[in-house]
């Protein structure tokens, strides 16, 4: 993508009242004004949220919302172009129920009050194989402890992902933690039993995948 592109894409997202692109030092400090106040000041209602994370083009976020529309939906990236697609999909088609930040994973316990999210997905996170690079994985141990901080007692999780690799990882650490794993697929477009949520909203990438037939996992837990 252009510099030209990103930089009208930043600023496009600036006029959209569905992006929140607050800077670090806001959220660090305690400043994000929608912590604990989804529901009552932007969603105004009482609906579950729902967050998505590491986003991406938001396709996952506004699928859910459109087979949803009884949940309240957020996508979490710190590439704001990227998001710009689903913000601006979100606008044109009058979808009240989604939402984007623009924020680092890690810091999403200063964006939300305890209790506040009822399930969390990870879509196609970049599973970050080497040893090095553990820290750096979206379901290693304190990343599960951060998502636990925001989630209710029996808040869902969810990981989608074309990585073998990581999908392994996911479930050894679980069990190996006492986590509750509810529903484990390693093939959900071949194996019965997937939620439709899982095979019915594909991303642009996915579609690549499913192409060259790399097969496609899940997993729904509870972080215990």
């Amino acid at each position: 993508m252009g510099s030209k592109n990103k930089l009208k894409r930043f600023q496009e997202n600036e006029t959209f009242a569905n992006v929140f692109q607050p800077s670090r030092e806001e959220v660090v400090g305690g400043e994000f004004p929608l912590k604990g106040k989804w529901n009552t000041d932007f969603f105004k209602n009482d609906n579950p949220v729902v967050l998505e994370l590491g986003c991406g083009k938001g396709e996952y976020s506004v699928g859910l919302a459109k087979l949803n529309p009884n949940k309240n939906f957020i996508g979490i990236d710190i590439k704001g172009a990227r998001f710009w697609r689903g913000a601006k999909t979100a606008i044109e088609d009058n979808m009240g129920n989604v939402a984007f930040v623009r924020t680092q994973i890690e810091l999403i316990e200063h964006c939300f009050a305890k209790d506040e999210v009822d399930e969390i997905w990870i879509t196609f996170p970049d599973p970050q194989i080497k040893y090095k690079r553990t820290k750096h994985r979206m379901t290693n141990a304190t990343f599960l402890e951060n998502y636990k901080k925001v989630l209710k007692p029996n808040g869902l999780m969810h990981l989608k992902t074309d990585s073998e690799f990581m999908h392994g990882y996911t479930l050894g650490l679980l069990h190996g933690a006492g986590h509750e794993v509810i529903y484990a697929n390693h093939n959900v477009y071949k194996n019965e039993g997937a939620p439709e949520e899982v095979t019915s909203i594909q991303t642009f990438y996915e579609g690549q995948y499913l192409e060259i037939n790399k097969a496609i996992t899940y997993i729904q837990f509870r972080i215990k």
